[in-house]
């Protein structure tokens, strides 16, 4: 009995120290949780009056300042010793800004950041007795998306239904532009496509990067496409297909970039009823666009003649080499002269409505051997293949990159029906 009253005297002795040793706990003071502290821009927010706001119309970078109780000389400072890193006349209407104010009761402008894009900032310090400039960039995360449809009426409209950024669309009509005319896609086409999009704190997109695979199936046939760098020293890269080709030919199809309507093809027997639908032969390829498009050279090339003349308008012409001249009529004004060399892809003028022209559109001509040929139906000589020293390790660096491509699954959007044709499952 004696040993049973010890264990039970043992036992409030415990709990009686327990629950001292809890309210002695309870009693001491507990140490404050520390506010973790967040960066944006390389600041703490929390030591500023902070303002978020847009560059107004009429705005200028010194006028805001001096709004905000910045003194003159540290404005001018920046104006005059930071061009470079910050342009104060190029500030553009609607680009967001933000402002960290002091605490104090003279809530003074210290630190201005100017948002150039999603990615680039540009900092302006006047904390110190001299202000200064530096430029910034925000951590962006990077995540591979593949991406694979069939067309329906055109690429673009697909990519946007699978949610895909617009550039995509150019980055691939530029790929393939020398092998494939998106002017004629066809139902059925498909398409397959890796490439990043870039993240700004996991949730803002900031856009995507460069392609790193491809594959268009247009009529029937894929046609792969792969990054590849072959002179490292010049960091020269172009896109070769599946056998090591290069995707790029000597000439562009069209001369402007992908967007734009294919309105008349080259004719030999077209009637018009204007002319009492006598034959009048169209040697031209007309490409319909608003005015002021720009304007490309297809490929490499003199410029020949650039000048205004009767039906055909303002027009440039461009001599390539022996065999090839190529001719864009009825532009708003010409960039280049005669004499000039331009390399292909440059602007050579805008298009316009002058000479004789029913509506806005650029007439492209292409000669061979001095005589007008239809450049759609021309095969156009290919740019040089893979080195055959480099051959092997081009294919070796691409069979991953196509086997990923393969075991991508094509997704057809499905039909968006009228409120009156849906049902229920029963």
């Amino acid at each position: 009995m004696q040993r049973f009253f010890g264990a039970i005297l043992a036992l409030m002795v415990l709990v009686s120290c327990k629950e001292k040793k809890e309210l002695v706990q309870q009693l001491e003071p507990q140490e404050p949780v520390q506010k973790p502290i967040v960066k944006h821009f390389g600041f703490n927010l929390d030591d500023f009056n902070t303002v978020y706001d847009t560059i107004k119309r009429g705005e200028t970078f010194g006028e805001l300042m001096l709004k905000n109780k910045v003194d003159y000389p540290k404005i001018y400072s920046i104006s005059e010793n930071y061009k470079d890193t910050f342009d104060v006349r190029k500030v553009m209407v609607g680009k967001p800004y933000i402002l960290l104010k002091s605490k104090d009761t003279a809530e003074a402008a210290e630190v201005f950041i100017y948002q150039n894009d999603k990615i680039n900032y540009t900092v302006v310090d006047f904390r110190d007795s001299s202000a200064y400039a530096y430029k910034g960039k925000r951590k962006v995360k990077s995540l591979e998306r593949e991406v694979a449809g069939v067309i329906e009426n055109n690429l673009s409209e697909t990519l946007d239904k699978l949610g895909v950024d617009y550039n995509v669309t150019i980055d691939l009509s530029e790929i393939y532009a020398w092998t494939i005319d998106f002017f004629r896609l066809e139902k059925g086409d498909k398409f397959k496509v890796i490439y990043d999009e870039r993240f700004i704190n996991d949730s803002v997109y900031a856009g995507r990067g460069p392609i790193k695979a491809a594959l268009f199936e247009h009529k029937g046939t894929p046609i792969y496409a792969f990054p590849y760098v072959t002179d490292s020293l010049k960091n020269i890269l172009d896109y070769y297909d599946q056998d090591a080709n290069n995707l790029r030919s000597t000439f562009l199809r069209a001369p402007i970039k992908f967007g734009y309507r294919l309105s008349s093809r080259y004719n030999l027997k077209r009637r018009i009823a204007y002319y009492g639908y006598k034959v009048r032969p169209h040697k031209g390829t007309d490409y319909a666009a608003p005015i002021g498009t720009p304007i490309i050279a297809t490929a490499d090339g003199t410029v020949t003649e650039s000048t205004r003349r009767g039906g055909n308008g303002r027009y440039v012409k461009i001599r390539h080499n022996g065999t090839y001249s190529t001719q864009y009529l009825h532009m708003k004004k010409q960039k280049v002269k005669r004499g000039e060399f331009v390399r292909q892809g440059d602007v050579i003028g805008w298009v316009g409505m002058t000479g004789n022209t029913g509506g806005p559109h650029v007439c492209y001509r292409f000669w061979k051997n001095g005589r007008q040929v239809d450049p759609l139906r021309e095969k156009l000589p290919a740019a040089e293949p893979i080195a055959d020293s480099l051959r092997t390790e081009y294919l070796s660096h691409i069979d991953p990159l196509k086997t990923q491509l393969d075991c991508i699954e094509y997704v057809i959007p499905e039909p968006e029906l009228e409120g009156d044709q849906l049902t229920l499952n029963p």
